[in-house]
């Protein structure tokens, strides 16, 4: 199949329509958009599955994992095992659903693409599906810058402003986004992994090895008790920190925004799923069992990160000192996903996409440079990240991790979604996860804007402060 016919024959940037192909069609589409994309000086469909799968854990090995003692802290052991469990389940169905109806449109190129199709090939669904990608991935980026300027406080002991060291992420991170080929990026997410992994791993010693932790929300140790872990919520815990708590679990296990990027640059995106299978094994053992020893040690007194309620300075500093690394490489990976959407809107059809001109990579540069300065501006006006990453929790995770991927599933089976026993409890599950979406973006939502009020309510940071932000 030509390529050349699945454009609009309006050329509205962003939009690949066409009539909908069968699954053999599909690996011919493929064929002929591999064929083309390797005729160009710049060459993105080149990645291999397993350098699909070591981007993924490159994302998914992340800070996020050392915040879920927190969850567990809130919700008790029943609750908060149930809850990774489960989202981890629905991660893999909707990650599945994702990579069948791709398959089915080989041209989708982003998120905003599978929108475009998952809602009937609506324009309007392209749109909103644009705003809320730049939205989330913006401010996950600042998060991220954020989280490097708390980093260099830490080891530092707070030599600098706060404020200078966001900016001294910021520039690491418009450097570090060079690279226009998410081939390259893969390469550095395997340094990425394995500093976050040695941080864990740190984090685990010296848990263990401490008498007990020093810091917790409540009030240094010993000031709320000696440490204990408990199967259920403790008295007086409130649903606006219960759903938090939820939203935070569901945050980790929701990268699915980046994926449709991702499959656009593999060789073979019919092998996705080999990748996807060694991310869920992956993920399977670093989002709980970590997390599960961590609360076991810290028990009431965990916080987000765990990092910060370690007693020893220097446990602190040298569990921690390495989170600096997929810090800037994650927000690397948003980065180029983000600037690659913005990129094809601006110069998609013309020979600078895809070749080594001054205005191919001028133009490149100068869309990196805005999204980190835009989210180096939102590090420094947020006065609580940790409530924000709620905030995006349920607004954005309820779409892309949930909603989207129950009316894709519709898109793929309508007419035929009870035709046997099989597919009907596939679409139960999938009705199951169009409600958790929407319980995300309704009660979750509502959550996540209370904790944000408290904060706003009580002492917030000022803008572009000079204060110590170290753990």
């Amino acid at each position: 199949m030509s390529t050349s016919k699945e454009v609009d024959d309006k050329k509205q940037p962003g939009f690949v329509l066409g009539a909908e192909v069968d699954e053999s069609a599909s690996l011919d589409t493929i064929t002929a958009l591999v064929a083309e994309d390797h005729q160009h000086e710049i060459q993105l469909r080149t990645m291999s599955w397993q350098k699909t799968a070591v981007l993924l854990a490159g994302d998914q090995v992340c800070l996020a994992i050392m915040a879920q003692s927190w969850s567990l802290s809130v919700l008790g052991w029943v609750p908060g095992i149930i809850t990774m469990i489960l989202a981890g389940a629905l991660f893999w169905i909707t990650s599945i659903t994702m990579h069948k109806l791709i398959m089915k449109h080989p041209q989708i190129k982003d998120i905003c693409d599978f929108g475009y199709y998952a809602f009937g090939q609506s324009k309007w669904a392209f749109y909103f599906s644009a705003f809320m990608l730049l939205a989330n991935n913006i401010i996950l980026i600042g998060f991220h810058v954020l989280t490097g300027a708390k980093v260099l406080n830490t080891l530092s002991d707070h030599s600098l402003c706060t404020a200078v060291f966001s900016g001294i992420v910021t520039i690491m991170g418009i450097v570090m986004s060079a690279p226009r080929t998410l081939r390259h990026v893969s390469f550095m997410s395997m340094f990425s992994s394995a500093c976050m992994g040695i941080a864990i791993l740190l984090f685990l010693i010296f848990a263990g090895i401490e008498k007990a932790p020093l810091y917790g929300y409540n009030g240094n140790y010993p000031s709320d008790g000696p440490v204990r872990t408990y199967a259920f919520p403790l008295p007086g815990t409130t649903w606006v920190a219960c759903m938090n708590a939820v939203l935070n679990i569901t945050f980790l296990w929701v990268p699915q925004i980046l994926f449709p990027t991702f499959i656009a640059e593999m060789e073979r995106p019919q092998d996705f799923p080999k990748a996807l299978a060694v991310l869920a094994g992956i993920s399977a053992i670093l989002f709980i069992v970590p997390p599960a020893i961590g609360f076991r040690y810290l028990g009431q007194y965990a916080t987000a990160p765990a990092f910060g309620s370690l007693g020893v300075t220097a446990y602190k500093k040298a569990s921690f000192g390495f989170v600096i690394v997929p810090t800037l490489i994650i927000g690397v990976i948003y980065a180029n996903v983000t600037a690659k959407f913005i990129y094809n809107q601006v110069l998609g059809r013309s020979r600078h996409s895809h070749s080594n001109t001054l205005i191919g990579w001028g133009v490149w540069g100068l869309i990196m440079i805005g999204i980190w300065l835009i989210a180096f501006i939102f590090s420094e006006v947020v006065p609580s990240m940790g409530d924000f990453l709620s905030l995006l929790g349920a607004a954005f995770d309820s779409f892309f991790g949930f909603i989207f991927f129950a009316v894709a599933y519709w898109q793929l089976y309508r007419g035929r979604l009870f035709d046997g026993l099989s597919r009907t409890i596939m679409t139960l599950i999938n009705v199951f996860v169009m409600i958790v979406g929407l319980f995300m973006l309704g009660p979750g939502l509502y959550a996540a804007v209370e904790a944000i009020i408290a904060d706003y309510a009580g002492s917030t940071t000022p803008a572009f402060t000079c204060a110590n932000l170290s753990i």
